[in-house]
């Protein structure tokens, strides 16, 4: 990796000249997937130790959307199927989620470049003190503006639009609407990410090519990518290479 090193620096900055700054998505949203794999090809790691690699990932991952000036980023951090992995596995990620919200709190590197954090899911589904985690770094975080990290934990997407139609047939069956007032905008509302601009490009690690319930509603005119990299192995060359391929792209809108 030594030797490969300055290649990809070399290879990093010939990709970088090619991308127009002006037309740099708003809204990168990812899949980090592959931790466990990643873990297995490893041969006797733990995969708690894989998630662990794809968590210092996420941080270079925030370094290089800062230093390109994305502004909203989404990661599929947990989707509520996890919760039916080994009991060992999911206590182990809750401890994981609940130890990095805490450094998220606190952290310099998030003060610094004003990110900030806000949790996206169905969060009646977490321990109680990971969700008291999540309240500290949301409200440690809530005057920042120059970024916006979204944590998807706890999510799927059918289940956000479940509970979207759940929360306006109340509000009909309540009387403050009536089913003329439901409409696009609406469910926006109604959804974990209401009020936010919709993704311009989610990327998937791990070869997989499917979007495994993630942002259903929001990816209707996101553009796709998809790399064969497991997520704790995902560098910088390789989000380059979405993001040439995403601008080279012409985006329409219908079919």
């Amino acid at each position: 990796m030594s030797i490969l090193k300055p290649l990809y620096s070399v290879y990093e900055w010939y990709i970088s000249r090619e991308l127009v700054q002006d037309n740099m998505p708003k809204h990168v949203a990812i899949i980090m997937d592959g931790n466990r794999r990643y873990a297995r090809i490893k041969g006797n790691m733990n995969p708690i130790d894989g998630h662990k690699r794809g968590k210092d990932t996420l941080e270079q991952f925030l370094d290089w959307c800062v230093d390109l000036g994305i502004e909203i980023i989404t990661i599929y951090a947990f989707s509520t199927n996890n919760f039916e992995r080994s009991q060992t596995e999911v206590e182990g990620l809750m401890k994981l989620f609940k130890e990095n919200f805490e450094i998220i709190s606190k952290h310099k590197k998030i003060k610094d470049n004003k990110i900030r954090i806000k949790a996206v899911g169905n969060l009646e589904l977490l321990p109680d003190d990971l969700r008291e985690s999540i309240n500290t770094a949301e409200a440690s975080t809530a005057s920042y503006n120059n970024m916006l990290l979204n944590i998807a934990i706890g999510y799927d997407g059918r289940l956000e639009i479940i509970d979207a139609i759940k929360k306006i047939s109340n509000e009909v069956k309540e009387g403050k609407l009536t089913t003329e007032d439901i409409d696009e905008n609406l469910v926006n509302k109604n959804l974990y990410t209401a009020g936010l601009a919709d993704p311009n490009l989610i990327i998937r690690t791990s070869g997989e090519e499917r979007l495994s319930g993630f942002l259903l509603w929001q990816s209707s005119y996101s553009e796709l990518y998809f790399c064969d990299s497991y997520w704790p192995d995902f560098r910088k060359v390789d989000f380059l290479r979405a993001l040439r391929s995403y601008q080279k792209r012409e985006q329409r809108f219908g079919i």
